[in-house]
């Protein structure tokens, strides 16, 4: 029998909420189980496991927020603990190439591969604390020359990344995501006793998902839903999923005023299972986001019977193709005509709904993981 090789993967996100990284780490690893010469350790940012964490560490969120706030460069001093542990447990667990998950590896003296989601921290700076972007930015740019190969979610971001960071284009490797199994149309009678529990209707709302922070352009879809007339507004709330983000005083007038007469339902961070439920139960999802790495909330919506109103703009053309409706991201008089078409034209619908279905075919996670394990053994043998 052949020796597997022992790849370390990061996954000391997994410590708190699944959010967009977490879910990818996730589903990624899951997924590699299939590659046999292969076998994972995870290192959760404190100790090293043959198992992926489950459950994200209880008040591991409160704690973290209560370290930013009072205990000074908590950021460094954080990484400096996971670099001595990380180094410690190495010499108990030889590993034969590191995977780091986001823009910021830790140091390692072997071959290294890196995921780089997207240039959020580029384009928008504010959405990192200060001193977290102080530690990004003297890490970011060495850790992209330093990696042997770079895994992307999108030819978007590949061109980006070679761009912003001089990268020679043949070390990027484009790896789309996939969409979980619980991901899938589902039968509206299934769907009424979970969604009545939220106040909810099968097939009578509309669903924003994401973190509320301005790179998602909700202030679009909270302006193209409160110009639909009063009865259609009424009879399809616009339904937000996601948590706080920031500065979202930006939009908060906009919010209060959907909330107060009771066409917006704000639902904050729902678990798996419900977000799956809740978005297989929407007429459709609205994502008119300014800036994306894929998009993943897109391709979840269309592999769950929904059609997409989404803005053109960054990935999102690589993930919804033709399936989409799209609109610019500040034409708010074009995001409510077609929403209304969707909720008044049922052939339109269901052609946008069939369209989605089959575009989300093309999209899995055996595949990103099949693409990532070639990297893995390309580095290894290099």
């Amino acid at each position: 029998m052949s020796m597997r090789s022992t790849i370390a993967l990061n996954a000391g996100i997994l410590r708190a909420p699944r959010t967009g990284i977490g879910h990818y780490l996730a589903e990624l690893a899951t997924a590699l189980d299939a590659e046999r010469d292969l076998q994972l350790q995870f290192f959760n940012g404190w100790s090293w496991q043959r198992q992926l964490p489950s459950a994200p560490m209880p008040g591991y969120s409160r704690w973290s927020g209560l370290a930013k706030q009072w205990l000074p460069g908590a950021y460094r001093l954080r990484r400096l603990l996971e670099q001595q542990r990380f180094n410690a447990g190495l010499r108990h667990h030889p590993v034969a190439l590191y995977h780091e998950p986001s823009l910021w590896p830790l140091a390692f003296d072997g071959p290294m591969v890196m995921t780089l989601h997207d240039l959020t921290h580029v384009h928008y700076p504010e959405t990192q604390p200060a001193d977290r972007l102080v530690e990004i930015e003297r890490h970011a740019a060495r850790s992209v020359q330093q990696a042997q190969r770079i895994l992307v979610d999108s030819q978007f971001v590949a061109g980006e990344v070679a761009a912003y960071y001089a990268v020679d284009r043949d070390k990027i490797v484009v790896a789309p995501l996939g969409c979980a199994p619980r991901f899938h149309p589902r039968d509206e009678r299934l769907l009424r006793e979970p969604l009545q529990r939220l106040g909810l209707e099968p097939g009578k709302y509309l669903i924003c998902v994401g973190t509320l922070e301005p790179r998602k352009n909700l202030q679009l879809a909270l302006r193209a839903h409160e110009r639909l007339p009063v009865s259609l507004r009424q009879r399809f709330p616009l339904v937000i999923v996601g948590m706080s983000g920031w500065r979202g005083d930006e939009f908060a007038e906009l919010l209060q005023r959907g909330l107060a007469g009771g066409h917006v339902r704000l639902l904050g961070y729902q678990p798996d299972e419900v977000l799956a439920e809740v978005l297989a139960g929407a007429r459709l999802l609205v994502f008119p986001s300014l800036y994306e790495g894929f998009g993943l909330p897109v391709l979840e919506a269309m592999a769950s019977g929904i059609p997409v109103v989404l803005s053109g703009t960054a990935s999102l053309p690589e993930v919804a193709g033709d399936s989409g409706i799209y609109v610019a991201p500040d034409d708010e008089a074009g995001c409510t005509e077609a929403i209304v078409q969707l909720i008044d034209d049922d052939r339109l619908w269901g052609s946008r709904r069939a369209a989605g279905l089959q575009r989300a075919k093309h999209f899995s996670w055996k595949n990103c993981a099949a693409i990532t394990a070639g990297v893995y053994r390309q580095v290894m043998e290099s």
